[in-house]
C-alpha cells in the first residue's frame, strides 16, 4: 500500500512525524497527501527520514550529483552527497552517466538517509548506446530500468512522460533558440523521431503506475521541454507538455501514486510567478520542483547566485522544491566545493521564500538578538556555513574582540547602547 492510499484510511506514523517537523496539524497534512498537494517520497526498501514536499510546507532543496563519462569517481560522489546533506540539502539525486551505474547508485543510497532520486531512462539509454545507440533502447529496457531502481530503494524517479508524438511534432514547428536541454527529454525525443512511435512511458503509463504502486515510488514527472535559455521560457512547447503532465498527475492520484511536477529551467524574473500559477492550475496544485530557475544566461561561474535569485522568487510564488545549481553549471562536472556552494545558495533561496511566506522566523530572530548582543559564538551557531563565517572573521581580526574590523570603535550596534538605551560602557 502506498502512503497516499494509506492516508485515505487515516493518519499514519509517517504523517505524524512529518506534521511534527513542519509544525502543522496531522489531519491537515493527511488531507493534502490524499489530494496530491503534498508528497512524502519514501520507498520502504530505503526508508529514509520522512520529508514532506508541497503546499504550505517549508521549501525544500535537492542536490544533484553523479558521474560523467569523463569522471567516474564513486568515492568523490559519496563525499558530494555527504557534503550536500551537511549543508542543508533535504534530498539527493544521482544523475550518473559514467561507470558502473548500478554500483554507483547502490553505494550512494547507502550513504544517504534522506529521500534519494534517480532518472532511470539514463541507464536505459546508456546501456543501449554502449551497444549501438540511445534510440535503440526497447520499451522493456525503459520500464525495466524503473523497476531496477525501485528495487534498489530509490524513493523518487524522474519520468519524462510529457514528451509525446504530438508535443515533439509541435516542437519541430516552433522556433526555439535551444530546442532541448533536458537530457532525458532529448533521449525520448530522439527515440520518438527515430522509431516513429509514441513514447512508451506515455502510451503505457498505467504500467509505470503499477511499478510505482508496488514500491511506493514517487513519480517526478520530468520537464523534458524545459527552457534552456530565458528567451524560450513559457513557450508553447513547455505549456503543451505541462497540460499533458496535468492529465497524468490526475491518473496517478486515482491509483494512489504520489507525484511531483518538474519545472523550468531558465526563466526571466517577470514571468516566474505566471509559470508557477499556470503549473499549479494545470496540475491541481501538485508539488512543483524547479531547477533554479536561472534568471539570466550570461553568468557561468556564478550560476548558483543566478539560481538563488530565481529560486527565492519561485519559492515565494508557490514552488515547493528547489533543485540547486552549482557554480560549475554549464561548464563542468561539479567538485565537492561546488556542491557545497550550490546547496548553500539554494538553502538561502528556500529560506528567504519561507520567511516571505511567514515560515521559519525563529532562527533569524535569534540571529538578530545575537548581533544586538555582539555574541559571536551564538552567531556562528546560527549561520548556514559557520566555517566560512569564522574564516572571514579570523582573516582580519579586530583589536576589540567584541567588535568586527569593519567599524571598530565606530560600531553602529555598540554606540546606541550608550546614547539610545543608556546602557553605558
Amino acid at each position: 500500500m502506498t502512503l497516499m492510499s494509506e492516508a485515505r484510511s487515516g493518519i499514519s506514523d509517517v504523517i505524524i512525524e512529518v506534521a511534527k517537523v513542519e509544525g502543522i496539524e496531522p489531519e491537515k497534512l493527511r488531507k493534502k497527501v490524499v489530494e496530491g498537494r503534498i508528497t512524502i517520497p519514501l520507498n520502504p526498501i530505503h526508508s529514509p527520514e520522512p520529508l514532506g514536499i508541497g503546499e504550505g510546507l517549508r521549501v525544500k532543496v535537492n542536490a544533484n550529483i553523479g558521474t560523467s563519462p569523463d569522471h567516474k569517481d564513486i568515492d568523490e560522489e559519496i563525499q558530494k552527497a555527504k557534503v550536500a546533506l551537511k549543508y542543508g540539502s533535504e534530498a539527493v539525486m544521482d544523475l550518473s552517466v559514467g561507470g558502473d551505474l548500478d554500483e554507483i547508485r547502490r553505494k550512494l543510497i547507502k550513504a544517504v538517509n534522506k529521500p534519494f532520486g534517480t532518472v532511470p531512462i539514463y541507464q536505459a539509454g546508456i546501456v543501449a548506446a554502449r551497444k549501438s545507440a540511445v534510440v535503440d533502447m526497447s520499451e522493456d529496457d525503459m520500464f525495466s530500468s524503473f523497476e531496477r531502481h525501485a528495487k534498489d530503494g530509490v524513493d523518487f524517479v524522474v519520468a519524462h512522460c510529457g514528451i509525446t508524438l504530438e508535443s515533439v511534432s509541435r516542437l519541430k514547428k516552433q522556433k526555439r533558440i535551444l530546442d532541448l536541454v533536458s537530457r532525458g527529454g532529448s533521449f525520448h525525443t530522439a527515440w520518438i523521431l527515430h522509431n516513429q512511435k509514441e513514447n512508451p512511458l506515455y502510451e503505457n503509463y498505467d504500467y509505470l503506475l503499477e511499478i510505482a504502486q508496488k514500491y511506493d515510488l514517487t513519480l517526478s514527472l520530468g520537464d523534458g521541454m524545459r527552457s534552456g535559455c530565458i528567451y524560450d521560457a513559457n513557450d508553447r512547447a513547455k505549456i503543451q507538455e505541462l497540460l499533458i503532465i496535468g492529465e497524468l498527475v490526475e491518473r496517478a492520484r486515482e491509483k494512489g501514486v504520489s507525484t511531483i511536477v518538474e519545472g523550468p529551467g531558465h526563466v526571466p524574473l517577470n514571468i516566474i510567478e505566471s509559470n508557477i500559477k499556470i503549473m499549479k492550475s494545470a496540475t491541481k496544485n501538485a508539488p512543483y520542483y524547479v531547477l533554479g530557475p536561472l534568471v539570466t544566461d550570461i553568468a557561468p561561474g556564478y550560476d548558483h547566485i543566478v539560481s538563488a535569485i530565481g529560486g527565492a522568487i519561485a519559492g515565494y510564488a508557490g514552488a515547493d522544491f528547489l533543485c540547486y545549481v552549482t557554480p560549475s553549471e554549464h561548464l563542468s562536472l561539479p567538485t565537492v566545493e561546488d556542491v557545497k556552494e550550490g546547496v548553500i545558495a539554494a538553502r538561502i533561496a528556500a529560506h528567504s521564500a519561507d520567511l516571505a511566506r511567514g515560515i521559519g522566523w525563529d532562527r533569524d530572530i535569534q540571529m538578530a538578538k545575537a548581533r544586538r548582543d555582539l555574541n559571536w559564538e551564538e552567531m556562528f551557531k546560527l549561520v548556514l556555513d559557520p566555517e566560512k563565517a569564522k574564516k572571514y572573521r579570523e582573516k582580519r581580526k579586530p583589536k576589540d574582540e567584541e567588535l568586527c574590523s569593519m567599524c571598530g570603535d565606530l560600531c553602529a550596534i555598540k554606540l546606541p547602547r550608550k546614547y539610545l538605551r543608556n546602557e553605558g560602557e
